[in-house]
């Protein structure tokens, strides 16, 4: 009887998850981490310290010419891939950047998803192949100055006239805005809440870009401003009335989210245990030192058991979907343990953590913003207890 051979441990694998990966999976992850690597990478610590995104359109161009945006939808010229496919190219985008993530999350799970289930034939061949290729950005209005968590007190108002509709409105912290070609945008009706398609070319339309961030530096963000906004008939996605659409929506975003931050926490990670194999102090490597091993060892826990959970998330929805609750579990965990890994990173890196010339302070940075946006932490711990105890404690 022969005897087996174990694999070679990898220290960014210790629980060998890999294993559980089917090739095709592997091929998606590759070819992400590759574009990431050549188009990216050499450039988004200066981006970031500038402020801006300045190859937006072409990064969606190419994005979406590797089928990455819209890439769970089906038909439009989507790919269709599994969500456990599109969970692993969100974690490679968001080891780069979140703000590269972002851009992705926006167009394929907000703006592409609530047009490909809630849109009209028309609106779905209108703009899906468009967006799926990158030749058309999206963006999603559903935030307002003054009502983040709770989308039931928004103002933005969409009226008749005569067959018209007219929207008067402001949204804000929109990804995507300031350079998307439409925008699906959520207003309150006499019916209830409504989403409508908007060029983002209508008279009245406008997307001033929100600058002097400290965080998502490397994305653009803006206020959508709506000035009596008028739209044909036709705008209104048809098959949705309620906050039952935005949410649903939010739900797509947020599950791309889960993978993602662990992205950003692999990074981080990852240039910690590099650092503190080269650092010496006191005449060693940082690494030999108990209370840097138990960083490290902490940290290993913490990844594995977050890319576990958002493995197990995937393949549930792939077979028989995700319940709102389990999605939140996801991000409440998954999002808070990677700004843990990369506040515990940066300690390792003592004051080379703050430079740009790492990865970690960027990351860090831009999981705070990862931890509010789709669902604050306090937002999805309620969600969970009212799961747990069927009882709301927000009304």
């Amino acid at each position: 009887m022969s005897k087996r051979t174990t694999p070679k441990s990898d220290p960014l694998d210790l629980a060998g998850i890999d294993d559980l990966l089917s090739p095709e999976e592997k091929v998606v992850r590759q070819t992400v981490r590759q574009v990431c690597d050549a188009s990216v990478e050499p450039h988004i610590a200066g981006w970031y310290e500038s402020g801006e995104l300045p190859t937006v359109r072409e990064l969606a161009r190419e994005l979406g010419s590797l089928g990455l945006l819209g890439m769970h939808l089906e038909g439009y010229g989507c790919a269709g891939t599994s969500a456990v496919e599109y969970g692993l190219a969100c974690l490679e985008l968001e080891a780069t950047d979140s703000g590269l993530r972002s851009l992705v999350s926006v167009q394929g799970s907000l703006a592409m998803y609530a047009i490909h289930r809630f849109g009209s034939e028309e609106q779905k061949r209108e703009w899906l192949p468009r967006m799926a290729t990158g030749e058309a950005i999206g963006c999603f209005g559903l935030t307002e100055p003054d009502h983040g968590s709770d989308p039931g007190g928004m103002r933005t108002r969409a009226r008749r006239d005569g067959s018209d509709w007219v929207l008067d409105g402001r949204k804000m912290w929109i990804t995507n805005g300031s350079v998307a070609s439409v925008a699906v945008v959520w207003a309150r009706t006499e019916e209830g809440v409504r989403g409508f398609v908007v060029p983002t070319d209508a008279p009245g339309f406008s997307a001033p870009p929100i600058k002097h961030k400290g965080s998502l530096r490397a994305s653009v963000t803006s206020e959508l401003l709506l000035d009596g906004v008028r739209l044909p008939a036709d705008a209104v996605l048809p098959d949705v009335t309620g906050l039952r659409g935005p949410l649903s929506c939010l739900n797509e975003a947020r599950y791309g989210i889960l993978w993602g931050a662990l992205g950003a926490a692999r990074s981080c990670f990852r240039t910690a245990l590099a650092y503190a194999k080269e650092r010496e102090q006191f005449g060693k490597p940082l690494a030999g030192f108990q209370l840097t091993q138990a960083k490290l060892a902490s940290m290993a826990v913490e990844l594995t058991n977050g890319t576990l959970l958002a493995l197990h998330l995937g393949r549930r929805k792939d077979s028989v979907g995700l319940r709102p609750e389990q999605v939140s579990l996801g991000k409440l965990n998954n999002v808070g343990k990677a700004l843990d890994i990369a506040r515990t990173s940066r300690t390792i890196l003592g004051a080379n953590g703050i430079s740009l010339e790492f990865p970690v302070m960027r990351h860090m940075a831009n999981l705070e913003s990862v931890l509010t946006y789709e669902g604050t932490a306090e937002m999805h711990t309620l969600m969970i207890g009212q799961a747990l105890t069927g009882e709301s404690a927000l009304r």
